[in-house]
């Protein structure tokens, strides 16, 4: 790929990465209504259960088959990285970091097949689900480069200042054991691979449950990372509902640490059950946002305009990281009404396959329900609908779950304004101080990604009062979207995060390891 991908230059793609997305699309095509079993032990294992995957982009559509695993599946996944654990945590760190770059390599060539799976289960753009997927790339490249400059994070320190006594001493970082990925649908190989990857060059191994909605792409990671080279049990791939796997995987004495990826409720519970038991074990939860931004009377309004909507209705607000929150100056509401407002009426919807179609179908039936709950709570609430409130019923659409995107201006006393939708809607409010839009941007328990417009002179304001993980300020590629590894650490504040640390930064890897002290007298 001699174009560079990531989610700020997606905008404007070279046309042979069209004609080969959709190359790949019809060869997954001619593959719809087979069976893709799970992968435990080095080996493909069939489930007691299997469950039928259709498309939100078609509900007609068949994708495939794929396992509902059971506890018995869960204990051989877990029995299985267990086992494995000690080879695999002495294998030296340049191996380790051999293979991830393998798999990384691997991921590169097959790209577009993962890119066009993610456009068939999830429902996002071609642009947004090659972005995903060359993300998790360098995911993989990025954390195999940062263990190793970190020399596996094993330091020597001073001797002890005895006389006539050589006590040497060190500070070595020890992995876990049998670590637990639990993944979101929304970036389901991203954030299946990312914390997958870091957990691996690490030395823990690895069980997988890939979310109920997007079992497909859990297996192309697993068949990824059976290519590489792998050894058998350092990683292994379920899929099932939460409430029978996931419980199982979290309830699993076997079970080490855990990275989880979705709603604050099951986070919450996820913690509170990795800190009791016989002793706490570590939990990597990243709970979801209610993402505001601040727009100045000196803001540039196309610049905005555009970030906004990006932010906003970027796969139908389906990102924990998306704008839902908009606090305008009085001064320029107007104007910048009538420019989002002309930048909706631009979105296309429909078959997330169609290169013309940016804006694809909500994920599933309780998502396009949900919408028209949020819509009728909205007018119910006093709000105005500036744009949308339609759920599409005509034609090809019929078929699919698709939405329009909704602008809505409501007063400050609207519950919505606390409740994360996950869906492309987007609520306004007019302020005069901005030291009052700053209250209200920070009145929530989430605080993971935020986004500014104003003069310059006024982003070091932003940056010191705003109470979040992840902030941009003047940007038109996302107002509160878009990070990428090594460009921009992605973590949240508050209930939006558990350790404070952030995807893809100095001090991520550092999670996945325990501290041991070392000293040894000659």
């Amino acid at each position: 790929m001699t174009f560079r991908l990531t989610y700020a230059t997606m905008f404007n793609p070279p046309p042979e990465m069209h004609t080969q997305f959709e190359a790949a699309l019809a060869k997954l095509e001619a593959t719809f209504g087979q069976r893709h079993p799970l992968f435990v032990d080095g080996a493909d294992r069939e489930p007691a259960a299997w469950g039928e995957k259709r498309t939100p982009i078609d509900t007609d559509l068949v994708l495939g088959e794929f396992p509902l695993a059971d506890a018995q599946d869960v204990d051989a996944a877990m029995r299985a990285a267990h086992a494995a654990f000690p080879a695999w945590r002495a294998m030296p760190v340049a191996e380790r970091a051999a293979l991830l770059r393998k798999a990384g390599d691997l991921m590169q060539q097959r790209v577009y097949e993962i890119a066009a799976a993610l456009t068939l289960e999830v429902g996002k753009n071609r642009m947004e689900a090659l972005g995903e997927a060359q993300e998790t790339v360098d995911f993989f490249h990025h954390y195999a480069d940062d263990f190793e400059q970190h020399h596996g994070f094993d330091h020597p320190l001073p001797n002890d200042p005895i006389d006539g006594v050589v006590s040497r001493n060190r500070s070595v970082m020890r992995p876990y054991g049998a670590w637990v990925v639990i993944a979101p649908f929304n970036f389901p190989f991203a954030l299946a691979g990312g914390p997958v990857a870091a957990a691996l060059v690490t030395g823990n191994t690895v069980v997988f449950k890939s979310a109920t909605d997007t079992p497909w792409s859990g297996r192309l990671l697993a068949e990824v990372l059976r290519d590489a080279g792998f050894p058998r049990g350092t990683f292994n791939y379920l899929s099932g509902a939460g409430r029978e796997a996931g419980e199982a995987l979290a309830r699993h004495p076997l079970t080490a640490g855990i990275t989880f990826t979705g709603s604050v409720p099951v986070g919450r519970n996820l913690l509170q059950q990795m800190a009791g038991g016989a002793y706490p074990r570590p939990c990597i939860a990243e709970m979801g946002g209610k993402n505001p931004c601040i727009v100045t009377e000196h803001a540039d309004l196309d610049r905005a305009a555009a970030g906004i909507a990006r932010s906003a209705f970027g796969m139908g607000g389906q990102k924990c990281s998306a704008l839902s929150r908009l606090y305008v100056h009085e001064a320029v509401a107007d104007a910048l009404i009538e420019k989002l407002n002309a930048q909706i009426d631009a979105i296309n919807i429909g078959d997330a396959r169609r290169r013309e179609h940016w804006l694809g179908p909500v994920v599933n039936a309780a998502a396009y329900d949900n919408y028209a709950r949020y819509v009728t709570n909205l007018n119910a609430g006093g709000a105005k609908l500036l744009r949308g409130g339609k759920q599409l019923r005509e034609g090809d659409a019929a078929r699919g779950y698709y939405v329009e995107p909704v602008l809505a201006e409501a007063d400050l006393d609207h519950p919505l304004w606390k409740h994360e939708m996950f869906l492309p809607i987007v609520m306004l409010h007019r302020y005069r101080d901005r030291g009052e839009a700053m209250r209200w941007a920070n009145d929530t328990d989430m605080g993971l990604t935020a986004g500014f417009y104003g003069a310059p002179d006024e982003v070091p304001w932003f940056q010191d009062h705003i109470e979040a993980g992840v902030t941009y300020a003047n940007r038109p590629q996302g107002a509160t979207t878009g990070a990428w590894p090594g460009y921009q650490p992605f973590g949240g504040w508050k209930g939006s995060g558990s350790t404070g640390k952030a995807i893809a930064s100095f001090y991520y890897l550092q999670q996945y390891l325990r501290e041991q002290s070392r000293t040894v007298v000659e």
